[in-house]
């Protein structure tokens, strides 16, 4: 799953915003008749480059909502945001789901689909280009977003990790 050694945050004293990007209901046939259930997506973040995903499951949509929060709290990662972009293109795939994320210039906005706009607002990312490239089911594109923001690398890190300058890192 994930590699990243300091990229997941406690939900501690943090101030998260909650959005729902999906609720699927599922219906079962038993001898008795029909047993509703509701699962929910939900995805929250601080808008400053801290974002979660998490699913929940129950009886009720509230209940459901209320469980997916609680479970995206626990799945908490840090994204390196820069000006309100990311620091590079980054490729990320989870089932038959790809998605490909690139920096903006500022003024551009976020670009990208219902799910990955969930996912990329939350964490306080104001200018992105996205794009869903595969499957258009809403959990593999949330997770595959969530992903690639994983794996994105500040430059700072880059520079100490290659032994090179800031500098150079940006002017290749």
């Amino acid at each position: 799953m994930l590699k990243a050694n300091d990229i997941r945050v406690k939900a501690g004293d943090l101030e998260l915003k909650e959005k729902v990007v999906s609720i699927n209901r599922v219906v079962k046939t038993t001898k008795g008749g029909r047993a509703f259930s509701f699962s929910a997506l939900v995805v929250v973040g601080n808008g400053a480059g801290v974002v979660g995903q998490g699913l929940g499951k129950a009886k009720e949509v509230q209940e459901a909502i209320t469980k997916g929060i609680e479970d995206a709290k626990k799945n908490l990662i840090k994204v390196p945001v820069m000006h309100g972009t990311i620091p590079h293109d980054q490729l990320a795939k989870e089932g038959a789901a790809k998605v490909l994320i690139k920096p903006a210039a500022q003024g551009t906005g976020v670009i990208a689909g219902g799910s990955m706009r969930a996912v990329l607002e939350a964490a306080g990312i104001t200018d992105v280009l996205a794009k869903s490239l595969g499957s258009a089911n809403p959990h593999n594109v949330v997770k595959a977003t969530v992903k690639a923001l994983a794996t994105l690398r500040e430059p700072i890190a880059v520079a100490k990790t290659r032994n090179i300058s800031l500098k150079r890192v940006f002017n290749g």
